[in-house]
């Protein structure tokens, strides 16, 4: 006999919800019935509705002349209105229409059920595969952990690409920017990663990309034999910009579950620019004002809200975040205000070079502009001095790379800079690396001692 999955979905579900009334009950009276309200006017894509009360983050149910009905969240307020953001489309709606607030807030469907599937940031599945029946749930925006409960980052994590685990070694738990312009390789470098990392689940949000990229990222960056692991959580370009918001939170909420079960998970956010700008839609249609190159300060509030939420569990888990989030360099400009914000929050960067990608160097990471912030507290000795020397040969041989160009550097005028001439076509090659081959991380060190040898240190 064939169990009931959706009774038990749906007790599960009314657990959670009662677990969540308790909580609330404890501390104030029992919530009023809710109160229609009634759709005023809609600015952009912000709706205006009163006659009825909600909180921030609650629901509303919106019911149309023609009985059509759509969901909103409250994303403001302003005397006795109520500023929603639609759900999802808003075709039909008219002036009067009535307003119902529910009352929960957004949740997640989290479980081993997500593994290998593809979902919007509503949770459905949109991979053309059998409908995913949720048995546990947890809060779409979880309470951040006390800093001094966390267990601090004292042991890589093998990311398969030989320049990143040699040179900017990644920890467990660390929260790392990927920032690049488009059509650099970002995304192909990502799947590497997905593909060769040593982590035992992969939550990937894909946040405000092209559609097409979706797919193309599964099957062919991805691929199905790395797929059993990994959770895509996808919110295209043309989805509201609340329900991008929501593709990040929710990919991270996965993460953190994964997290809480003890798993080594890695989360790939492609990309935090998305996310923020997505924020800065919704802040800017209920009349906040912008404040830095057209973003509103409640931009540069919630990218560390989002971030924070990666990283260690507490001490005494074995669970793990580590984070690895794309920043669109808009223009190549590194110095764009979300690409600013980011890299004041995380724990460092690995920046690509148009130029390089241009030459055709994969990938094209700019080894001299890039660095981890926690290199130095989970390697050793050997392995910190091999690569503070590559990338004093590599920035040397850069920064002449004119004069020896043109030929108008003597050989003998200067040691280094004659060093890093020989050393140059070994710590090149060595910085590339096709994308189908994977380098483990004991590779990578071996390789590095290999160029640069134990004298040279």
């Amino acid at each position: 006999m064939t169990p009931n999955t959706t009774g038990s979905a749906d007790t599960a579900r009314c657990a959670f919800l009662q677990e969540k009334l308790k909580k609330y009950t404890q501390y104030a009276s029992p919530p009023a019935l809710p109160v229609e309200g009634r759709l005023n006017r809609m600015t952009g894509l912000t709706l205006v509705a009163s006659g009825c009360q909600a909180s921030i983050g609650n629901r509303c149910r919106i019911i149309s002349a023609d009985h059509d009905e759509i969901e909103a969240e409250v994303v403001g307020f302003s005397d006795n209105k109520l500023f929603l953001m639609p759900i999802g489309r808003v075709q039909g709606l008219n002036p009067g229409a009535k307003v119902v607030p529910l009352q929960h807030y957004p949740e997640v469907g989290v479980g081993d059920e997500l593994l290998g599937r593809v979902i919007d940031s509503n949770g459905k599945a949109i991979d053309k595969k059998d409908e995913i029946h949720y048995h546990q749930f947890t809060n779409l925006i979880g309470p951040p952990i006390n800093p001094f409960a966390r267990k601090p980052i004292c042991a890589p994590l093998d990311v398969g690409v030989r320049a990143i685990n040699a040179l900017f070694s990644i920890g467990r738990g660390q929260r790392m920017g990927l920032f690049a312009g488009s059509g650099v390789g970002k995304s192909v470098l990502l799947g590497q990663m997905t593909k060769n990392t040593e982590a035992d689940v992969v939550v990937v949000g894909l946040i405000g990309e092209r559609g097409r990229e979706v797919r193309e990222f599964v099957e062919n960056i991805l691929g199905p034999n790395n797929f059993g692991k990994a959770v895509v959580v996808a919110t295209p370009a043309d989805d509201p910009p609340l329900m991008r918001l929501h593709g990040a939170w929710r990919a991270t909420a996965i993460a953190e579950y994964f997290r809480d079960q003890g798993k080594q998970v890695l989360l790939l956010m492609d990309s935090l620019t998305r996310f923020a700008q997505a924020q800065r839609e919704l802040a800017l249609a209920i009349g906040e004002a912008p404040v830095t190159k057209g973003y509103p300060s409640s931009v540069f509030a919630q990218i560390p809200q989002l971030v924070e939420r990666a990283g260690n569990g507490v001490v005494g888990s074995e669970g793990s975040i580590t984070a690895i989030y794309t920043v669109l360099a808009e223009g190549d400009d590194q110095n764009d205000p979300i690409a600013d914000a980011a890299r004041s929050i995380l724990d460092g960067h690995v920046v690509l070079s148009r130029s390089l990608a241009e030459a055709g160097i994969y990938p094209a990471i700019n080894i001299e502009a890039s660095i981890s912030r926690v290199m130095t507290n989970i390697i050793d000795q050997r392995h910190a001095q091999a690569a503070a020397t590559f990338r004093r040969l590599y920035g040397t041989y850069a920064q002449n790379r004119d004069l020896i160009s043109v030929g108008a550097y003597q050989t003998g005028s200067d040691p280094e800079i004659d060093m890093a001439i020989d050393y140059f076509p070994l710590l090149q090659k060595f910085a590339q690396q096709e994308s189908s081959e994977r380098a483990t991380y004991q590779q990578s060190l071996e390789q590095l001692y290999g160029v640069i040898g134990d004298q040279e240190m």
